[in-house]
């Protein structure tokens, strides 16, 4: 078995929770549906170089940059979030003047109604706003029909604010199908530190990384492995990282929003770790090395299994990715709706991911490469020093757990 040197004991760092709260609702405010997130991923390289973190960008618009470890030991990690949110399509210029949506990402055509939207058209110094109505949306013409009309996209239509009432006017609009359409977020902050608005996924998640690496370069601490960050603009749609991760990459941590509803432990208060989703399992031992950490350092941290979820490393996996995998999350009401978190499970999760970013990686000396002997891979009988600091001794199957 190859020797084990003694890891890094990590510290926890203060956070800038103000720098938490601005970058969360500065995120929220640019409009960014999977296909049109230009402007938010020069938001974020402007908040990376701000902080002397270079950055570069891939053809299909994902960011990366990175924080560089002491050595290179052919082994790196990856912090992974997504930009990208749901939103909207126009599918059909309706003779009414109104517009048909089809839906970019997973969204239930429920939670649109009413929502305020932005129709970008291909005139870039023109933006047409609207509003999203069942196509019964008057009480005094349609009476009960109102709560008897159904749920899905053919059932709502965008309401423009402007004049118009046919196909002509639309299109002397500039509004043309195919146009991305965009909801808006309408944040708020409650004096009680609740955060509302649409799209906390995965903007809460990317604030709260930012504020992480933020910690690392306010207090001079270099990380013992170079850690990258990726910022892809496709998560919704299912690509998520299926490209822009660096080949020597040994663990991805995903960070993104974690279901709050019956049936599940996440809260809002909490971070989350999710030991699978609907993909399947996350990595035995990175998931207990990130819940080991936590119990460590006192991070508010609970375990979560989700049903139907997928996150930017199924995408990294399905792509080939040679490396464990693993999800972290912030717990988030009603997702993909009127979503809710709160400022003390964001961070929660930040300074985890400070922890996290200070240790060592799982297997240093195994995962140095990507394939070795089969009588020196890791297993239950033989897992490795926390983070922290040495185990008492090995763990057996009895209580790998």
């Amino acid at each position: 078995m190859p020797h084990r040197k003694q890891p890094r004991t990590p510290a926890p760092l203060p956070l800038d929770g103000d720098y938490l709260r601005q970058v969360l609702l500065e995120l929220l405010e640019i409009p960014s549906p999977s296909g049109r997130t230009d402007h938010i991923q020069q938001y974020v390289g402007e908040r990376l170089s701000a902080l002397g973190i270079p950055s570069t960008v891939t053809r299909r618009g994902a960011l990366s940059a990175c924080l560089a470890g002491p050595r290179s030991t052919g082994a790196d990690r990856a912090v992974v979030v997504h930009t990208d949110t749901i939103g909207g399509m126009v599918k059909q210029l309706k003779e009414n003047g109104r517009l048909e949506l089809k839906p970019i990402g997973t969204h239930s055509a429920r939670f649109a109604e009413g929502a305020h939207v932005r129709i970008f058209t291909d005139d870039l110094d023109r933006v047409v706003t609207g509003q999203v109505l069942p196509l019964k949306a008057s009480g005094h013409r349609y009476n009960d029909d109102v709560d008897l009309q159904g749920v899905g996209w053919q059932q709502v239509e965008v309401r423009v604010d402007e004049p118009v009432d046919d196909v002509a006017g639309l299109r002397a609009l500039g509004v043309d199908v195919g146009d991305f359409v965009a909801f808006l977020p309408n944040p708020s902050v409650t004096p009680s530190g609740y955060v509302k608005s649409r799209h906390l996924d995965d903007k809460a998640g990317v604030a709260a990384v930012l504020t992480a690496f933020k910690a690392l370069v306010d207090a001079g601490v270099q990380p013992p492995v170079t850690a990258h960050l990726l910022v892809t603009a496709t998560e919704e749609i299912g690509h998520g990282a299926s490209h822009g991760l660096d080949p020597d990459v040994a663990e991805i941590v995903s960070v993104d929003a974690a279901v709050v509803a019956p049936g599940q432990q996440s809260r809002e208060h909490a971070a989350t770790l999710a030991m699978g989703d609907g993909v399947g399992p996350f990595d035995y031992h990175l998931t207990r090395n990130l819940a080991a950490i936590a119990a460590r350092h006192g991070v508010d941290l609970v375990r979560d299994v989700f049903d139907y979820y997928r996150s930017d490393v199924a995408a990294a996996v399905e792509a080939g990715a040679h490396a464990r995998v693993a999800l972290l999350g912030f717990g988030v009401d009603a997702t993909h709706g009127h979503e809710r978190t709160h400022l003390d499970g964001l961070t929660h999760l930040a300074q985890l991911l400070c922890l996290y970013l200070q240790s060592d990686l799982v297997f240093p000396e195994w995962d140095a490469e990507p394939a070795g002997d089969l009588a020196d891979f890791p297993s239950l009988a033989v897992q490795p020093a926390s983070a922290d600091g040495p185990r008492d001794g090995p763990i057996g199957i009895a209580d790998a757990g």
